[in-house]
């Protein structure tokens, strides 16, 4: 008798450990590449999920949103609308911008040559 895959709230398919040992990995693999997401329980607790690349790399997209998200966020509550000049901060670690420049412009011409 092959095993039961039920659906859970969250629409991903839930098997236990022992039925993805008997459905098998191509099995898992072949329904993750259909779309399915799949949760494995171990004693009623979710322990692993198999889904698709298509999924996985659409949660890849999200997690970078989210994280420029919250460093938007981070910025708009941190900011106290000071604004600092690159010269200001050029000066300000020690540095002289024509003598950076300098540096830069002999920089590239050793490059080129």
């Amino acid at each position: 008798m092959a095993p039961q895959v039920k659906s859970n709230a969250t629409s991903a398919e839930s098997v236990t450990v022992t039925e993805a040992s008997r459905l098998g990995v191509s099995d898992l693999v072949r329904r993750a590449s259909q779309g399915h997401d799949i949760v494995v329980e171990k004693h009623g607790t979710p322990v692993a999920a198999v889904i698709g690349l298509a999924r996985f790399e659409q949660l890849e997209d999200l997690e970078a949103d989210l994280r420029s998200a919250a460093l938007v966020l981070s910025r708009l509550a941190t900011d106290n609308g000071v604004r600092i000049g690159l010269d200001e901060v050029i000066d300000s670690l020690g540095f002289n911008r024509a003598e950076l420049e300098a540096e830069l412009d002999a920089d590239l011409r050793a490059e080129r040559t």
